[in-house]
């Protein structure tokens, strides 16, 4: 895997905020820049917000519907080893015995048999197949099926080296991409390109190095997924939009964000996973099995909101619309601790050496390029947090939007 160079990080804290609703409660941290003194801070609720005053100005975060301040439950506690930088304060959270907890929806739930669905690609929105109705919407094993198959079956495997493919009218799910045929609107919309891929074990010249044939957006080159047979088309979930075609369609707003729409589908994956399987450990990864990024989900219920010092600083009154496009309003995340696998230190070589000996951390199949716009965007998260909760022994700690 090629390696590639991450944008230095800064920590230049103004105001975070960290909110568990199954705690029901939540963590305030204020750089020393902002205020010089826990009296210098004070914090109130509203009917659907709260509000933070430091030396720097008002702070006002919109909460979710169900979801109120506690008055007067905000104390300072200790930053430890931060203490320098950084004051940290305890609050309490009051949330509705109906608040659901609700897994946001999916690509993979949406598709139904006999609904017609648009398909789109996410860089440009240029429309890439013919509208499609499947007769059939199958799951298809996990990536790593073929290699517990024999505990399965009591004589030869009996689908060794067989793939499984769609008909005509099927689309078959996984937990990254989908499959399906290709009609002829795909070659206006489409471009195909072989790709010799070399054997993972580079120096056994003996292994015939693999023929993919990629597939790419006509109109914007952005690479959507792989043809994986003749006239069957592989489309990852991160490259494609898929919309109901009938309708009324308001369009989500995260589509205008590259970095946005991949964070939000791939929270929503992890999410769905750590639910369907219990596993809260997975190894983001290539098509050819190489470790990119080991996950670790810690909670699914935090609520979030941050303010960089350089915001607090130009701004003496600070709404969350206001701060839209550097602080974005709370917003419920998950807590996601993370190695890179290329360039690590020693204590984490020792971590990934056991995540790959124990077989720890559910396979997460994305092509290169998405997997390394994912470490960009864990990184960028990363860079905005507090000094204090940027790491976890050798993990770096995230926070991935829902």
């Amino acid at each position: 895997m090629a390696n590639f160079e991450m944008p230095t990080k800064t920590h230049r804290l103004g105001v975070f905020l960290e909110l568990r609703k199954r705690l029901q409660s939540g963590l305030l941290i204020v750089g020393k820049d902002a205020a010089k003194s826990p009296a210098d801070v004070a914090v109130t609720g509203g009917a659907s917000s709260l509000c933070i005053r430091t030396l720097q100005g008002e702070l006002r975060v919109a909460l979710p519907a169900g979801v109120a301040f506690e008055s007067g439950s905000c104390v300072p506690t200790p930053a430890g080893e931060s203490c320098i930088e950084e004051m940290h304060f305890r609050l309490r959270i009051m949330v509705s015995h109906d608040l659901c907890e609700e897994a946001p929806v999916s690509v993979m739930e949406t598709l139904r048999a006999e609904e017609t669905y648009c398909f789109l690609c996410q860089g440009c929105m240029t429309r890439l197949l013919e509208d499609r109705e499947f007769k059939r919407v199958l799951p298809l094993p996990n990536c790593n099926w073929s290699t517990i198959v024999d505990e399965w079956c009591c004589h030869p495997n009996p689908f060794a080296d067989k793939k499984l493919l769609p008909r005509a009218e099927d689309c078959l799910v996984t937990d990254t991409h989908l499959l399906l045929h290709r009609d002829t609107s795909c070659d206006q919309t489409l471009t195909e390109e072989v790709s010799v891929v070399p054997s993972k074990d580079g120096q056994d010249s003996k292994k015939p190095c693999r023929r993919l044939t990629l597939v790419s957006c006509k109109s914007c080159s952005s690479a959507l997924g792989e043809a994986v047979a003749p006239g069957i088309l592989k489309l990852y979930f991160t490259q494609v939009v898929v919309e109901p075609a009938a309708g009324d369609r308001t369009m989500d707003t995260s589509l205008n964000s590259r970095s946005r729409f991949l964070e939000k589908t791939i929270a929503a994956m992890l999410l769905k996973l750590s639910m369907s399987l219990s596993s809260f450990h997975f190894c983001v990864q290539t098509p050819d099995g190489t470790n990119v990024l080991l996950l670790w989900l810690l909670n699914s219920d935090s609520i979030i909101a941050s303010v960089l010092q350089t915001c607090a600083e130009s701004l003496k009154s600070v709404s969350t619309d206001a701060l839209h496009s550097s602080s974005p309003p709370a917003a419920r995340a998950l807590k996601v601790l993370y190695i890179t696998c290329s360039n690590p230190g020693p204590e984490q070589k020792d971590i990934i050496s056991s995540w790959e000996v124990n077989v720890i951390g559910h396979p997460v199949v994305l092509p290169l390029n998405v997997c390394e716009e994912l470490l960009r965007v864990m990184d960028d998260s990363n860079s905005t947090l507090p000094a204090s909760m940027c790491h976890m022994r050798s993990y770096e700690v995230a926070y991935l939007r829902l």
